[in-house]
């Protein structure tokens, strides 16, 4: 019976029958705690956000990976636990749950350069990791899917120039994460001789930031014709001071952003900006965490992103 629940591997095809028949008749389920006890593994996997809960609620990319790894997980009957850890003391928390024996491995997001000493820990205790996105200064010990930020910034800012654009302002990421930093590093190789360091601002993907950026941006009276934010909510906070300051969007000045987040669709204009494929980089993420949960080798997985052009550029 036991191979039969444990995927009926090496059963014939009556004895399988049979069971199964028992199984309906008696109305029995499986133990998971003395399958737990059994196999030494919890049976669940958490995703960890190092994360305000004010920063998850306002970002629906969050929701959206957290809903597709949740549904691969499923397909594999583990659920996925939640744990938002923004501070050291909420990290330290995470770090004590991880390592005791309550998940057999964790989904990082949103990992912060300096803010990362955690890491060390779950390493130590070999907890199966997989990051969403490059984990900067653990890029050769914990292994990762990511877009590939970096490229994705050099196909929307070849894309401004190629619109006649020439004075493109850049609102970044958070530098202290990999996708801020990659766009950055791809805006400022196809601008190359030409990049003017008055036209680059810095925001940390909130609206506001946009907003905040967009304003100083405009208070350095240097010539703007496009700007392309590091991700779409920055995109709308800027588009929000462009309307209040008169500036036409796209006449005046183009405005791209990064991501096509739900708020791309929602702004006035329409955003052009860079699909992430969130759904394929959650399931990816999924896969090689469970190869790892079964011993596998980790393994890094780079996804392209894709130009999506609206009414904004």
């Amino acid at each position: 019976m036991s191979r039969v629940l444990n995927g009926g591997v090496w059963v014939s095809g009556d004895a399988l029958a049979s069971v199964e028949k028992a199984i309906k008749k008696t109305g029995y389920r499986i133990n998971p705690h003395a399958r737990s006890l059994a196999t030494r593994r919890a049976g669940s996997v958490a995703l960890l956000l190092t994360e305000s809960y004010e920063r998850f609620f306002e970002d629906p990319n969050f929701s959206l990976i957290m809903r597709s790894a949740a549904t691969a997980l499923a397909e594999h009957d583990y659920p996925l636990v939640l744990i938002l850890a923004d501070t050291e003391v909420e990290q330290r928390r995470a770090v004590n749950f991880l390592t005791g024996g309550h998940v057999d491995g964790a989904l990082l997001l949103s990992a912060h350069r300096g803010r990362q000493g955690f890491l060390d820990d779950l390493i130590e205790a070999e907890v199966p990791l997989i990051a969403g996105g490059v984990p900067l200064g653990f890029e050769n010990r914990v292994a990762y899917v990511q877009a590939d930020d970096i490229d994705g910034a050099r196909v929307m800012t070849r894309y401004l120039l190629g619109l006649g654009r020439t004075n493109i302002a850049h609102i970044t990421g958070p530098q202290d994460t990999s996708g801020g930093a990659g766009r950055l590093a791809g805006y400022r190789e196809v601008m190359g001789a030409a990049l003017n360091e008055d036209l680059v601002a810095y925001g940390d993907y909130s609206r506001a930031s946009g907003a905040a950026a967009m304003s100083e941006l405009l208070a350095r009276g240097v010539a703007i014709d496009a700007v392309f934010a590091g991700n779409d909510l920055m995109a709308a906070g800027a588009m929000s001071v462009l309307a209040e300051a008169g500036i036409s969007v796209p006449e005046t000045i183009a405005l791209a952003g990064f991501d096509d987040a739900p708020v791309a669709v929602e702004t006035s204009p329409a955003l052009t900006t860079m699909r992430q494929p969130f759904e394929r980089i959650a399931t990816e993420m999924v896969r090689l965490l469970l190869d790892m949960i079964d011993g596998r080798s980790p393994a890094r997985v780079s996804l392209s992103t894709e130009l999506v052009v609206r009414e904004s550029a």
